[in-house]
């Protein structure tokens, strides 16, 4: 009977482990994981992108080389959330950029067991979450380890770093005088970090003003904030990494409906500053800083 019982147990035993198998293959599309222990290491440095060449080499290439420079051990990788920009680039100059999760599926098929990822996303948000939070939680399994690094306006401390970025590229401001940022705006609950920012901005004293072209608060907001505070000339600053679409087009360009000619039909005069915040030392640290402290991913 003892004997029975255990053959009995072993049998149990087999079936479960073949069932978590099985069910470990289903997980991953039916391929199994082969978890990469060689030591190879690699960083990934996920932005939004841009198909401007000019801001994409002072912003994006310029923290890439950064990254690089303080990670000489790392092989430094990159790839676009942004999906339009990507076949825009592909289309129009012959140029390939990865998707997240393309990039990382090369990173494993090449050997590598270590990866960093550094978002230059501004929010932790769709962006951040969907396409760069979920993907690297999808590839967990496959490298020993895998490690995020937060965006710009994530903890308290980079809050203020952020702060202090903004506080070095303004120009010397006299009474009656403003920035305002354009920050993306988008309708995901991350949107709210626009809304603390400009609250930390103020609790420095500082003339400048937090708008979005996607969410809130929105230009109408901001050129409220302006009368009532007696505002007479601003200037113009993207709250981007780059300085692309958006920035050239909807902040500076001369059309009817951007920031700029809005502005100056309400009696303001407008100066702009068309860099992005790629381009700022104090924020090619800060991403530095967040891969040292990068949280490891569990899936």
């Amino acid at each position: 009977m003892k004997s029975k019982s255990m053959r009995k147990v072993a049998c149990m035993a087999l079936a479960l482990a073949g069932s978590l198998m099985l069910a470990a293959c289903a997980s991953t599309g039916g391929e199994k994981l082969t978890m990469n222990t060689n030591g190879k290491k690699g960083i990934l440095v996920i932005s939004f992108g841009t198909s401007y060449p000019e801001t994409r080499a002072v912003t994006i290439d310029a923290c890439e080389q950064k990254i690089a420079e303080a990670f000489p051990e790392y092989e430094v990788r990159r790839a676009f959330t942004s999906h339009i920009i990507i076949g825009i680039l592909d289309k129009r100059d012959g140029i390939h950029v990865d998707a997240p999760a393309e990039a990382l599926e090369k990173m494993y098929k090449e050997g590598f067991s270590e990866v960093l990822i550094q978002p230059l996303h501004i929010i932790p948000g769709e962006e951040y979450t969907g396409e760069v939070l979920a993907v690297a939680r999808r590839y967990s399994g496959k490298f020993e380890k895998i490690a995020i690094g937060s965006p710009i306006l994530s903890t308290t401390e980079n809050y203020w770093k952020a702060v202090d970025a903004v506080s070095a590229q303004l120009p010397s401001l006299g009474t009656g005088e403003a920035v305002v940022l354009m920050g993306h705006g988008t309708e995901h609950p991350a949107n709210c970090a626009y809304a603390a920012f400009q609250y930390m901005l103020a609790r420095k004293g500082l003339p400048v003003y937090v708008g979005t072209v996607e969410g809130y608060p929105a230009l109408d907001d901001v050129i409220d904030l302006l009368h009532r505070d007696h505002i007479s000339k601003v200037t113009l600053m993207p709250f981007m990494v780059v300085a692309g679409d958006h920035a050239t087009n909807d902040m500076a360009g001369d059309e009817d409906d951007s920031w700029k000619s809005i502005l100056t039909k309400e009696g303001f005069t407008v100066d702009v500053y068309l860099h992005g915040l790629g381009e700022n030392s104090i924020i090619q640290n800060m991403y530095i800083d967040n891969l040292h402290s990068a949280e490891v991913i569990n899936e």
